[in-house]
Order: C-alpha cells, then structure tokens, then sequence
C-alpha cells in the first residue's frame, strides 16, 4: 500500500495547491490512502467541516489537526461528527472529538493517531510517549490495526526524533508536523519505523511558513503589532510517500514537494 502524508494545509492558498495538485499525485503515484494535516487550514488558523469535505472532494482519506485544533471555534461542534479526523490525543479529555481513528484500505486497517509536543508549544499536554503507547497497544489488540501512523506535531527537532526512536519497531511511520518546513532526514529508522522530522506545509512558496512576508517582517523585524494573514501567490504541496507491504510493515519512506 502506498500511504501520501501531505503537510499543514495553511489557508486558502494551501486548499487551492491540494486541489490542483493533489489528484494527479494519487494517480502519478498509485496512491491509496491519503492523510492530511489541516489545523492551518481555515485562514492559516483552525479548521471547519466545510473545509474538510472540501478536502475530502480533492481526495484526502483522513486528517489530523495540531495546536490550532479549534482556533475556529465553530469545529468544537463539528469535530464529534468527522469520522475520519483526528485530534491529538494527549491534550485536556474536555477536547472533543477523536483520541485516534481506523481507515481500512487494501483489505489494510491502518490506525491513525495525533499526538502534541510538550516543548515550546504554548499549550499545556500531557506525555505523548506515555500517551502513544498506550493508544499503540489498543489498536493493535481491539481494533487490530495492521499498519499505524502517528503524526507528532511539535516545535523542537530533538523531541520529535526522540518519539521516533521511541516508537521505532512499533509502528509503521512517525511524520514530524507543525514547523512547516520540509526536513532532509526521511529515512527508516533501524526497526523499520519510517521517520521525518518535519514533512513540510502546503501553501504559498513565497511566505513564511504560510503567513504573508510583509506582515512577518512588521512583527518579526520591526517588532510593531500585526495580525498574521495567510499569504496567497503560487503554492506548493509537500508532505512524504510511504510505501507498505501487505502486512503494514513500512519498506520505504520519500519526500515530495508538488508545484502549482
């Protein structure tokens, strides 16, 4: 089975590039499952069921969210009805919505899990290792899930290579989320686990990490209050191929990166 982990969709320039660039992926590809971050996607902040579907539309299977989960506070509501998003999982149980989801493809039953760094994140969590394997051992026994993904969206490169190794041989890949910007180390890691430390965004190419570069510039470099806005202009799709065999065991990991 071949598995395309797409990075987080920032805004409407980041649904627009999974639109047009998407389709000709799965069919270039041979894609079977298609998994994607959206917790940008609503304006660079949130989500909604409305993006979602429209999401879906363009074939993504299944999607998971991050640290802006309900920054659109419409999808507190919406979320308990998405069968196939996932929120992270080690976060306040008053959080709706799911701690994991099972989509079966290929006679394949892969479960999907999202967990939240602890450094830098600006958000309280619980340990997403103790979290992680918990929910590991309950699809593996109850739900019997032949391949599982977990998306670790954090800020330090240091914790999620350390997830990675920790989750190594129990799980088919490990995908880093969150900072946006396409990691070199795509690789498996020596129990077989596929691992990324960042898999990338989707969204415009000239941005920072999303967000529009004059408005950055006035926050970062001048240090005068601006409300971030997603930037617009040709985009880019990036994210990971994963390759399975029919057990869900992973044989190989690559990145992507698809212009407008």
């Amino acid at each position: 089975m071949k598995i395309c982990f797409i990075g987080d969709v920032v805004g409407m320039c980041g649904r627009r590039v999974v639109k047009n660039a998407l389709p000709s992926l799965i069919n270039n590809e041979s894609i079977d499952l298609v998994i994607c971050n959206a917790e940008n996607a609503a304006h660079g902040l949130g989500c909604s069921e409305k993006i979602i579907n429209e999401l879906m539309f363009c074939g993504c299977d299944a999607f998971t969210l991050g640290n802006h989960s309900f920054s659109n506070y419409d999808f507190l509501r919406q979320i308990t009805s998405l069968t196939n998003v996932v929120r992270p999982a080690n976060i306040t149980p008053s959080w709706p919505g799911a701690d994991y989801i099972v989509i079966e493809k290929c006679g394949i039953r892969t479960g999907i899990i999202n967990l939240l760094g602890q450094l830098n994140m600006g958000i309280a969590s619980d340990n997403p290792f103790d979290k992680g394997e918990e929910l590991i051992q309950l699809l593996k026994d109850n739900e019997h899930c032949d391949s599982i993904i977990i998306d670790f969206h954090a800020e330090t490169t240091s914790e999620k290579q350390a997830l990675g190794y920790y989750f190594d041989g129990m799980v088919t890949a490990v995908i880093g989320t969150h900072t946006h910007v396409q990691t070199s180390d795509s690789r498996l890691l020596p129990g077989g686990t596929a691992f990324i430390t960042d898999c990338g965004m989707t969204g415009a190419v000239d941005s920072v990490l999303g967000m529009d570069v004059e408005t950055s510039l006035a926050r970062l470099a001048y240090k005068l209050p601006r409300k971030y806005e997603p930037a617009d202009g040709p985009g880019f799709m990036n994210g990971v191929i994963i390759e399975t065999d029919n057990y869900g065991r992973c044989t190989g990991i690559r990145r992507f990166t698809e212009y407008e």
